[in-house]
């Protein structure tokens, strides 16, 4: 079930993701909530430079290493615009990040890009429970999705 306080961070995670296209790059954004509710650390896809592992979860699960206790980061919540990719989900399982919420699923995503003609990634998607097995996940978010959509939808340049 989501709160106001969950949608208050889904929002902000579209709103990263709109920064990332601004900027040129892939349209996603992620936020990492503690447990009391503040803000702790937000990133949106710096991929564009060639380096495709910088996701914003996973720069978000190497930020929570560093910087939480174990216990922290089991009570903290990552937001995200997109599910994780399996590189950005076996990041936060190895991490041991709590809860998981997103706005649009890896199967949209994929059926999005199918519908752009844009050929499916090198690495595929799979849901994060199949990477993560007690991972507690959240999502898809509809109304919200929509405007992922139009994200990528903009990024792969549809008209």
């Amino acid at each position: 079930m989501l709160t106001d306080d969950d949608l208050l961070h889904l929002r902000r995670c579209v709103e990263l993701a709109a920064e990332a296209l601004h900027a040129g790059d892939e349209p996603f954004g992620s936020v990492l909530v503690a447990a009391d509710g503040a803000v702790l650390a937000e990133d949106h896809n710096h991929v564009a430079g060639g380096d495709r592992t910088r996701h914003p979860e996973f720069a978000l699960a190497r930020w929570a290493a560093a910087n939480l206790t174990p216990g922290e980061r089991a009570a903290a919540t990552v937001y995200t615009s997109g599910e994780h990719c399996p590189m950005c989900a076996a990041a936060h399982g190895w991490v041991g990040l709590g809860r998981i919420v997103y706005v649009s699923s890896s199967e949209q995503l994929a059926g999005w890009l199918a519908e752009l003609g844009v050929p499916a990634p090198p690495v595929r998607t799979l849901p994060i429970n199949d990477i993560v097995p007690g991972a507690e996940v959240v999502g898809p978010v509809p109304g919200l999705a929509d405007e992922v959509r139009e994200l990528q939808r903009r990024f792969h340049g549809a008209a």
